[in-house]
């Protein structure tokens, strides 16, 4: 279902616009973070079994996989989170009723940060097992 724009309102089609190069930044984004957890889950699945290949007792518990795995939900849910953010400001704009994003972008900002410091913890973890 597409909202037309009415002609008296030219500076409503940049607005709209903008939004859509917004919602294909956060799926750029999401994508990217989705790819990176597959790669996390993947390097420390190659690992282990390269580990086992060479006699020695795989020592990673798994926590590469879990990892990735998280990273990878993280994109599915900005994917989401960018859709359902795309569809409400499209509905704002059309109604002039636009207010910018709220408490959503704090919290995907918090949960980036603490994936960051989860995955510095481990590589600091696993590089002091070596």
């Amino acid at each position: 279902m597409t909202a037309l724009i009415p002609p008296n309102k030219p500076g409503r089609a940049a607005d709209h616009l903008a939004n859509e190069r917004t919602f294909l930044a956060w799926i750029r984004t999401s994508i990217s973070i989705i790819v990176f957890g597959f790669v996390v889950a993947k390097f420390g699945i190659t690992l282990r079994e390269f580990l086992r290949m060479q006699g020695n007792s795989a020592r990673d518990s798994g926590m590469s996989l879990a990892i990735g795995v998280g990273f990878m939900a993280m994109g599915i849910f900005m994917a989401l989170v960018s859709l359902v953010r795309y569809r409400t400001t499209m509905n704002r704009l059309n109604a002039d009723e636009f207010q910018p994003a709220g408490a959503i972008v704090n919290v995907l900002g918090v949960i980036a940060a603490l994936f960051g410091i989860i995955l510095a913890v481990y590589l600091i973890y696993t590089a002091r097992m070596l």
